[in-house]
């Protein structure tokens, strides 16, 4: 089994070899000791300990607290506070590091034990949580595009799926639609908005009160008319859509 990494930060030199005996005593590996926060965090950035033990009264320019929020903001480490206080005021400034532990000195080996354990268990586990929801966050943005990819069209007792990356273009017929690809036509019964609305703007385009075509599909434009690629049947173009379809083409 692994050795847990610890990084020991204490100004008082007596107080941290004590603490780095005890820590070796209990089994942890201790991987630097610093007495600053300005080299507490250089080498949280090169040895990347799996957990800190932080006295909250450093001297120096930095104290503990500041010392681990930039630690905690930058690196992730989970931090375990170690105090001669226990003074609400000392409390309420520790919170705001959002700290694993919090270790009154002078304290026992049981009690460094108990608390570096947790907060190593602690930080696993976040770190799991944290992956299952990007994992998950990941699945819905994959679902999202997928979804977009196809449609199903309803024709007498079935549902068909269609890719919508053959859709030419959509015609609106009275009371109808119908969806062109190559292969085949389908009628279903809707109106243009429906279908405006569920197709989306994103690879579709309507150029005319009547049509609706896939925009990676048009091969020239000569007004009134388009062409699409494979569809030897112009589509006429509205006047008011013109502009519409200027802004969304790549026009040189």
């Amino acid at each position: 089994m692994l050795k847990i990494n610890v990084l020991v930060v204490e100004d008082e030199s007596i107080v941290s070899k004590d603490i780095q005996h005890s820590l070796t005593k209990l089994g942890y590996q201790v991987v630097g000791a610093a007495a600053t926060g300005e080299k507490a965090i250089e080498l949280a950035n090169s040895e990347h300990p799996d957990v800190i033990l932080m006295d909250i009264m450093l001297k120096g320019e930095m104290n503990g607290v500041e010392t681990a929020e930039i630690i905690r903001r930058e690196l992730k480490i989970p931090i375990i506070f170690l105090t001669a206080y226990a003074d609400d005021a000392t409390l309420n400034k520790a919170k705001i590091a959002e700290p694993y532990g919090y270790i009154i000195k002078p304290f026992k080996e049981i009690d460094l034990h108990t608390t570096i354990e947790m907060a190593i268990y602690k930080h696993q586990k976040e770190r799991e949580i944290e992956k299952e929801l990007d994992y998950l966050n990941a699945l819905q943005e994959n679902k999202k595009v997928h979804q977009d990819d196809f449609i199903f069209v309803k024709l007498n007792s079935k549902l068909i799926k269609l890719n919508t990356n053959n859709i030419l273009f959509i015609e609106a017929l009275k009371d109808y639609v119908v969806i062109n690809t190559p292969e085949t036509r389908y009628t279903i019964h809707s109106t243009m908005k429906e279908i405006e609305q569920k197709m989306g703007t994103k690879d579709f385009i309507r150029v005319h009160r009547s049509f609706i075509v896939r925009l990676d599909k048009i091969v020239t434009i000569e007004f009134p008319n388009l062409h699409l690629e494979n569809d030897k049947k112009p589509i006429p173009m509205g006047g008011s859509y013109r502009d519409d379809l200027n802004n969304r083409i790549k026009l040189i």
